[in-house]
């Protein structure tokens, strides 16, 4: 583990998806806690796009955007709003020199799903349809996320493809939560790792799928042909129950003919990208940002 990560291991809230009302309330209040991000480059403005029902978008718009950022929040589709992602996506816009549009999906188990993807989807679409107002091209459009976020990323990219809905540039997927079935060896063994652990997995796997089997478009790794998807990064924590799933996903991506940059983060556990004070933290939110920079210039 990673020394100056370790040392906050202690501190860290227990994740407890039994308790929703009183983990929802841990976790705002986590984030609420934290210093507030330097937004004095960009314009800030809360919308909400048209859909049924409507889905509520913060916007993030640096000065003369490359092109426009869907930024999904974590949170094992139970936890996380607008708010709580303020923190991620208003660095991700000043680094990545996009707009950023966070989502305020539906979650879990209120709404199961597909009902995040839906929102997600519906974004996707009014961002594309929107596009000379955002003051971007339409054909720069990205999808990321964390955790169970990158998991919608990932869904909605390959809903985009299977419906020839809007072109998606570039996927990034940070500890992304892509497969129901833990059958690998970081799901099987990660036992008791910080944050979140192989039990946190399946419960939120639980609440956003219910009693309905997993379909490709809740659990990627479940898709049989991953050709056709967009270029994606793919980042992994070592000490993550979703380590092996992300890896294996990569490696079918570059199989199917898809352009992947993988990247292992040693001595880092799932969501250590919040204690931003760590020099691995640091590191891996410039080089989030850098990434879509280049997704999205070249």
């Amino acid at each position: 583990m990673d020394p100056e990560l370790e040392a906050f291991i202690p501190l860290l809230p227990r994740t407890d998806l039994t308790d929703l009302v009183g983990y929802r309330k841990i976790y705002a209040d986590l984030a609420a806690s934290r210093p507030a991000p330097d937004t004095s480059g960009l314009e800030i403005e809360d919308r909400t796009v048209p859909a049924d029902p409507d889905v509520p978008v913060r916007i993030y718009r640096p000065q003369q955007p490359q092109g426009a950022v869907i930024w999904l929040h974590g949170g094992g589709w139970v936890v996380g709003s607008l708010d709580t992602e303020h923190l991620w996506a208003a660095p991700m816009a000043d680094l990545s020199g996009a707009v950023v549009i966070t989502v305020d999906f539906r979650l879990s188990p209120e709404h199961r799903f597909p009902a995040a993807l839906d929102d997600v989807y519906a974004v996707l679409t009014w961002t594309h349809d929107h596009a000379a107002e955002l003051g971007i091209d339409p054909d720069r459009i990205a999808v990321a996320g964390h955790s169970a976020g990158a998991g919608l990323a990932a869904q909605v990219a390959l809903r985009a493809r299977d419906r020839q809905g809007p072109p998606i540039r570039f996927q990034l997927l940070n500890e992304a939560e892509l497969d129901d079935r833990q059958e690998t060896w970081s799901q099987r063994n990660f036992t008791d790792t910080p944050w979140i652990d192989r039990d946190v997995v399946a419960a939120s796997w639980r609440h956003y799928l219910g009693s309905q089997p997993a379909t490709p478009y809740a659990a990627p790794a479940r898709a049989d042909d991953l050709s056709g998807l967009p270029p994606a990064y793919i980042a992994t924590a070592e000490f993550d129950p979703n380590r092996d799933d992300d890896i294996a996903y990569a490696l079918r991506l570059l199989q199917a003919g898809v352009s992947v940059e993988l990247h292992q983060w040693p001595g880092t556990f799932h969501g250590s990208l919040a204690i931003q004070s760590a020099d691995v933290s640091q590191r891996q939110l410039a080089e989030l940002g850098a990434v879509l920079r280049r997704a999205l210039a070249e």
